[in-house]
Order: C-alpha cells, then sequence, then structure tokens
C-alpha cells in the first residue's frame, strides 16, 4: 500500500511511519502547519524540523502541508464563537473531523495514497466492509473520544497501526527503531497553538466584560472578567471575596453573571443531557434497538472520563435526543461531545446543547 503518516514530532506517528516501513508499504510523510505565529509559544517550526528528522532517519519523503487559513477559518473561529455563546468546543475533536481527516485525506487521495495513518490509540474493525471505531487496547491513552465524529467514509481511509499497541510499548518500539525524538515527552500544550494555555489565547481576541459573580441565593460574592473565562464545574480563577472553595455551576449569559455553590452542593448534579448534531455510528435498526435498550450503552461526557451507565435515551424534536444517566453527573458542558459506546465500540457522538 502507498500511505501518507500525519508526522508530527510526537513519537506515536513516528512509530506508525517505521513500523508501516518495516511492514514493507510505501511510506511517505506529511506535516500539517495549522498555526505559526512567532510567538515563543509557538511550536510548529521545532515540531517540523523534528519530523525531517524522523523522515530523514526513515529515508522517507516528506511533504509539508499549509492549512492555516482553512485552521483559523475552520477551527479557531469554531473555537472563539463557542466561547462567546457560553460553550466549550474541544479543538482537538474538530480538527481530526474537519482538518486531519478531511483537507489532509482529501488531498491524499488525490495524490492516489491508499490510506492515510495517524498516531492514535483507537482501532477500526470491520463488519460486512463497513468500518466501526474502537476504543486503543491501552484504555490510558485511548482516544476514540477525539475520533467520534470521524464518519465512515473518513474510516475507510484511515489507519491507526498502534492503536492495538500499549503506550509503554510503543516507545520501546521507537528505542528499537532508534528514532530521534524517541526520548522526546508528551505534548502538555494545546494541540495548535503550543505552551499557553487556552485562557491566554482566548484573552488575545475576546473582550473581558466584567459582571459579578454570585451564589445560589443570589448573594453577589465577587466579580469575573467575563463568562468565557470559565466552564460548569470549574475552580481555578474564581476571584471571590473570602469563603470556601467555589465551584461554577452556571453562566447567565443573557445578564452576564457567573453563579457558584460549594463543590458537595446536589444543584451540581446533572442527570439529563440534550444533545444534538449527532454523527451516528452504527446503523439505523441497531441505533434504534439501543434507543429502546439505553441501559445496555455507556457514555462519556468528557476526554478520559470513566463511562457512564445511561438510564435513557429519548428523542425530542429538531434531531436532539435527551441522555439521561443512572448516576449524577458534574461538568456537563454545552459545546463538549457525548460519545456513546457499546462495550469498546463507538456508537454515535452527538454534541451537548444544555444539562439539567
Amino acid at each position: 500500500m502507498k500511505i501518507l503518516v500525519a508526522l508530527s514530532w510526537w513519537v506515536d506517528s513516528s512509530v506508525v511511519a517505521a513500523l508501516l516501513q518495516e511492514q514493507w508499504h510505501e511510506v511517505h510523510a506529511g506535516f500539517m502547519i495549522n498555526y505559526l505565529t512567532d510567538s515563543p509559544n509557538c511550536t510548529t517550526k521545532i515540531d517540523l524540523e523534528v519530523a525531517k528528522s524522523v523522515a530523514s532517519h526513515l529515508s522517507i519523503p516528506i511533504y509539508t502541508f499549509d492549512y492555516i487559513e482553512e485552521y483559523n477559518d475552520r477551527i479557531i473561529s469554531l473555537i472563539y464563537d463557542g466561547y462567546l455563546k457560553g460553550h466549550t468546543p474541544n479543538p482537538d475533536i474538530w480538527c481530526n473531523n474537519l482538518v486531519k481527516f478531511d483537507l489532509f485525506a482529501s488531498e491524499a487521495r488525490q495524490a492516489w495514497y491508499d490510506a492515510i495513518a495517524t498516531g492514535h490509540y483507537a482501532q477500526i474493525q470491520f463488519c460486512e466492509a463497513i468500518p466501526q471505531l474502537y476504543r486503543g487496547k491501552d484504555h490510558s491513552k485511548d482516544q476514540s473520544y477525539f475520533l467520534s465524529r470521524l464518519d465512515q467514509e473518513q474510516l475507510s481511509f484511515a489507519l491507526f497501526p498502534i492503536g492495538h499497541i500499549p503506550k509503554s510499548e510503543v516507545r520501546e518500539l521507537a528505542k528499537k527503531f532508534q528514532l530521534p525524538n524517541a526520548l522526546r515527552p508528551d505534548s502538555q500544550g494545546l494541540c495548535f497553538i503550543g505552551k499557553v494555555s487556552m485562557q491566554d489565547f482566548l484573552a488575545e481576541r475576546l473582550p473581558s466584560t466584567s459582571g459579578y459573580i454570585i451564589d445560589t441565593n443570589g448573594r453577589k460574592i465577587g466579580e469575573h472578567q467575563g463568562l468565557w473565562r470559565y466552564t460548569l464545574g470549574q475552580r481555578k480563577w474564581i476571584e471571590v471575596w473570602g469563603g470556601p472553595a467555589l465551584y461554577v455551576i452556571k453562566k447567565d449569559q443573557k445578564n452576564n453573571i457567573l453563579i457558584v455553590w460549594p463543590k458537595d452542593d446536589p444543584m451540581r448534579d446533572q442527570y439529563r443531557f440534550f444533545v444534538g448534531n449527532w454523527n451516528i455510528l452504527c446503523n439505523g435498526d441497531e441505533w434504534k434497538y439501543f434507543q429502546n435498550h439505553p441501559t445496555q450503552l455507556q457514555a462519556e461526557i468528557r476526554y478520559h472520563q470513566t463511562p457512564q451507565n445511561i438510564q435513557k435515551i429519548i428523542p425530542k424534536e429538531g434531531w436532539i435526543v435527551e441522555i439521561e444517566f443512572k448516576e449524577a453527573q458534574v461538568g456537563g458542558v454545552a459545546g463538549q461531545a457525548l460519545v456513546i459506546y457499546s462495550g469498546e465500540r463507538v456508537l454515535a457522538s452527538g454534541i451537548i446543547e444544555s444539562v439539567e
């Protein structure tokens, strides 16, 4: 097969390239430039040099793909607009869906590649020639949540060669192949802006509009500098006038008010999630069956959450579906993905509209 590997400075994609080469595939590397500034926090130029050193070590060609304009239009604008509305979109999910497995994959198809390969920890299995997305074998690194917006056409052109391998073994393989980034630590920054917090990134464009922080009794206990700075369940950066640790439980967008309450208060409990913009990865009959047997399913409302048991699935108007959990949830946020699993398999992914 002729395969284009989405190569980054991370060791995972480097091991993917080496493994595919060892299996006698024709391997080329592609490096996506999605974000580039002169800020010392932007690591794109350094990352590219690392990727080039890996490609040189493996003696494979490497090509750069400039998606700066498209990334700004498709991802960064989506993030800014979402935060202004009080939502918290996940950039990794949308980058995979709208850039890596869309723009990048489309160019690979046009160049007559048979597939693209990435270093994601997830697995694809085929059932009657239809690709299905599964968790990675190493659950501590599983990235199926981030890939849950991919449709079956995108999955059919994708390879995840290390999805069945534990991360510790991937590190050993990097040493075996003597990769130049074998010992480089995993990234702790945002996927597209490097070593800078989301708070600082958003502050470059979003307004700092001050307002009150109140408790659930309506008592004013502090001030905030913009609702977009906060997400539900958050504790950090809450400026209050003394008292116990408080957590965000609601954002009143209309009146520019942040509502907080102590951690153990039952008002923070969330059971009902209203979810839209669905990506369904099972057929209609199967989806209908699970709607009638929801207790067989689990879901995650954020990355790396312990899978939560579903109690009810109730279709509403306008393609909205109510997901009710058996146990109370905390920190469910509009704009995030709610991903439904049947065992290890991803069945569907929707975007949270509201929570009760």
